[in-house]
């Protein structure tokens, strides 16, 4: 902080008042002071003392109301307090400090121990700041890195003309390790991702931020064409691409980087012509296919998670989606969410909730969303939690 700290004295004694006033005066200490503790609240509100010396017996409201509303209080509660006391009055000393008082200094005062007093407080407050400091810019930054991760999720999901597309997404912490993306890749096929970093927080975001990047800049076909050299323009390199970006993130990870850091993922490509679904699933819950309200196909994993072998083979596999079907593909933070109680909500409850007829992907996104909230409650949430649907319209 900047200048001398500022010491509050609430006491309705004048001559104490004059003491301890002289006392701080002389250590380089600025002092304000109250008679009482309504005063003493008043003051705390506007001037924002460093440390409070507080008398027990006075008029109005007595220190153990002071004390009792400071500690309540989110803003008020850091504040050092060293309760003033004379030592024959040892139960109110005690009671003092068990409601929360950082010291006492008993009366008549002694210099050497006020001095005492008002160093260990005021480290204390200092240490305290400081914390604070820290955090606040700690939280900027992960703002930052919010606002920056938010840049690698679509800003809008496309809506094909035959098809709906809907998501949602609602990260544990500050920034996530779950991501997902859909994009259009040409004409008539658009790309569906959805991948988790298993792991949480800043570690997980950094490593969303690279799993998300290096599939799709490895899908470009521009990257297929230098990388590979055989680009011939054939109705199957939407499928080479896909497993070419796949198996060249999964080589990066593994070579480059040294962490038990990796993802599970499912990349999609879809005809929106013929609705015919080209994927991958590396380890991945395995999505679903609905029709309504029915799973009329689970799909299969065709790899392991991203990152785990450097000499992983992964395959793409083919689902065909029919008129009223909707592709349901989503992360686990769905399924491991636990109640008050430390239940989970499992596979069992999930695939209840599915069996609700719906008629749009937007409005089973929802009702599962609901659902799951439901079952939640107040409880924290502990991981990411991420939807995909594709229906195709009837």
């Amino acid at each position: 902080m900047e200048g001398p700290y500022k010491i509050l004295i609430v006491d309705d004694e004048p001559f104490n008042v004059d003491y301890l006033e002289q006392e701080l005066e002389d250590l380089g200490y600025d002092s304000i002071s109250a008679s009482n503790g309504q005063e003493a609240l008043d003051l705390i509100s506007t001037e924002s003392p460093d440390m409070v010396l507080l008398d027990i017996m006075m008029p109005v409201m007595d220190g153990f109301e002071v004390l009792a509303k400071l500690k309540a209080d989110e803003n008020w509660r850091h504040i050092p307090v060293v309760v003033i006391s004379a030592m024959s009055d040892m139960d109110s000393i005690t009671k003092g400090i068990e409601m929360g008082a950082d010291d006492y200094l008993p009366k008549p005062f002694d210099p050497v121990l006020l001095l005492a007093r008002l160093k260990a407080c005021l480290e204390k407050k200092r240490l305290y700041d400081l914390e604070q400091q820290y955090l606040q810019g700690l939280e900027r930054e992960l703002e930052i890195g919010r606002g920056i991760q938010a840049d690698f999720l679509p800003q809008e999901i496309l809506q094909p003309e035959g098809w709906e597309i809907a998501a949602f997404f609602q990260a544990a912490r500050e920034v996530a390790g779950d991501f997902y993306d859909v994009f259009q890749i040409s004409e008539n096929k658009v790309g569906l991702l959805l991948g988790d970093v298993v792991d949480k927080g800043v570690g997980a975001a950094l490593y969303m931020a690279l799993f998300r990047s290096l599939l799709r800049a490895s899908f470009s076909p521009a990257f297929f064409v230098s990388s590979s050299g055989d680009h011939n323009d054939s109705e199957n390199d939407h499928v080479k691409l896909l497993n070419r970006a796949v198996a060249l993130t999964n080589e990066y990870i593994c070579t480059i980087h040294h962490s038990a850091a990796y993802a599970t993922l499912f990349f999609g490509i879809l005809d929106l012509h013929s609705g015919e679904l080209d994927y991958i699933d590396a380890g991945h819950e395995p999505p679903l296919v609905l029709n309504h309200g029915q799973v009329r196909l689970t799909l299969q994993p065709s790899g392991p998670g991203l990152g785990i072998f450097e000499d992983a083979a992964f395959e793409v596999k083919n689902v065909q989606l029919e008129e009223g079907d909707i592709l349901l593909v989503y992360s686990d933070g769905v399924t491991d969410v636990q109640n008050e109680k430390g239940e989970m909500f499992g596979e069992e409850n999930y695939l209840k909730l599915l069996s609700h007829t719906t008629s749009s992907a937007e409005s089973l996104l929802d009702h599962i969303v609901l659902n799951v909230g439901g079952f939640v409650g107040e409880t924290s949430q502990y991981d990411d939690i991420t939807l995909l649907a594709v229906r195709k319209v009837e």
